[in-house]
């Protein structure tokens, strides 16, 4: 349990500077590291509603992480993130490995504003501007900020609403302007294999990942949406046309 305990502690919160005295608060105190440095990297509000965690089986369980959406965006959260576990594995040496996080049943919002940037683009540029332009790092030779690596990030039973209200689309019908749909199973791409990356940047990484497989499945829904719909307006444009041929016809025929 004490090897455990260690590299539960280093991984999640040896990088807020904190000295432990104890394990009462250890879950409080995970919690209030993750709001206060989710925070600080996405540049927006970060809240947890519990943590809990199971030393003797390595594992650590976060609930309700939501992530509000980026300033110039509708009020809602731009995550919620109802459960997600981390498997810390075994590793008592840099990179201290995280064999596998899931993330259940997140909901996520892709909305457009008005200038049609999207809210994940936005806390994407904001996570990537806390994160160093270096894809390689060094042994940091500290103990309160080590290497650490993440072998499986698996997101299941996605949530993902789009808002597209922002943009000024009369033409557009209410039911496309802003609906819900549920994304297969998807896993985002491993975050510091095989050398590791500091621990402060492991949760950034982490969500920046994630993003980038919903960025493109919004992106991709998106464009079936204005696909969809400017076929539809040729399809009307096509059939008026050929009523007015048939009556133009009728004339000459004198029908």
């Amino acid at each position: 349990m004490k090897k455990v305990l260690i590299v539960l502690l280093i991984i999640l919160i040896a990088a807020g500077g904190f000295v432990f005295l104890g394990l009462s608060g250890l879950d409080d105190l995970i919690k209030q590291q993750i709001e206060t440095q989710g925070s600080k990297v996405t540049k927006t509000s970060v809240t947890v509603s519990k943590v809990e965690t199971k030393l003797t089986e390595a594992k650590i369980t976060i609930g309700g992480l939501g992530i509000a959406n980026p300033e110039g965006y509708s009020v809602d959260d731009a995550f919620k993130l109802n459960t997600v576990r981390l498997d810390l594995g075994t590793s008592t040496s840099e990179p201290y490995v995280i064999e596998e996080i899931l993330i259940d049943a997140p909901e996520v919002l892709y909305e457009l504003g008005s200038a049609g940037k999207a809210n994940l683009i936005t806390l994407k540029e904001n996570l990537q501007a806390s994160l160093p332009q270096s894809e390689t790092s060094e042994p940091t030779g500290e103990a309160a900020n080590p290497l650490v690596s993440v072998k499986k990030i698996k997101v299941q039973a996605v949530k993902l609403k789009l808002n597209l209200q922002a943009l000024d689309l009369e033409q557009l019908p209410d039911d496309k302007r802003q609906f819900e749909l549920t994304l297969p199973t998807f896993y985002a791409d491993a975050v510091g294999v095989p050398d590791g990356i500091p621990a402060d940047q492991v949760g950034a990484a982490i969500v920046d990942a994630m993003l980038d497989n919903l960025i493109k499945e919004g992106k991709r829904k998106v464009k079936g949406i204005f696909e969809d719909e400017a076929k539809q307006k040729l399809e009307e444009e096509k059939q008026k046309l050929e009523e007015k041929a048939k009556e133009k016809l009728k004339g000459l025929l004198g029908g």
